[in-house]
């Protein structure tokens, strides 16, 4: 056999697996809910003081989202204590919020404040809650009042 036709006949094995495992999926009726925080481990930002992209293959579904984590230590500790780690607010943007509009975050603006991990949308969203703590305050009861 030609090193092609191999080729050939791995990506077949590969696709026919991929399309295995989603029909396992439909026929379970499960669907796989949306990831959250584009990817990146929750647990990271506050193990290793900065944001780092989770694996698909290390993951935890909590509350609506799919959480993808860098390495099992902290998908477990994740799992030990969810509301611990996740980003408040859904992973949408802290001052946003605190304006009463939803803005999607970037993972790569973030603070610790308090214990929690907020996101935010740009690197001024982030500086404006820095400068004036009482966003925080104010997305909270924001948030509050629309549950």
């Amino acid at each position: 056999m030609s090193l092609h036709h191999a080729i050939i006949l791995a990506a077949a094995g590969a696709a026919a697996a991929l399309l295995h495992g989603q029909v396992l999926a439909q026929a379970d009726g499960a669907k796989a809910p949306p990831v959250g925080i584009k990817g990146y481990d929750p647990v990271a930002y506050f193990t290793d003081g900065r944001p780092v992209k989770g694996a698909p293959s290390i993951n935890y579904d909590f509350d609506d989202s799919r959480y993808l984590f860098s390495n099992a230590q902290h998908r477990r500790a994740f799992a030990g204590s969810p509301t611990r780690y996740e980003p408040q607010f859904g992973g949408l943007c802290a001052t946003g919020i605190a304006f009463d509009k939803k803005v999607e975050s970037d993972p790569e603006q973030w603070a610790i404040v308090g214990g929690k991990l907020y996101l935010f949308s740009s690197v001024e969203a982030r500086e404006m809650a820095q400068q004036d703590p009482s966003l925080l305050e104010r997305a909270r009861h924001t948030a509050a009042a629309r549950r």
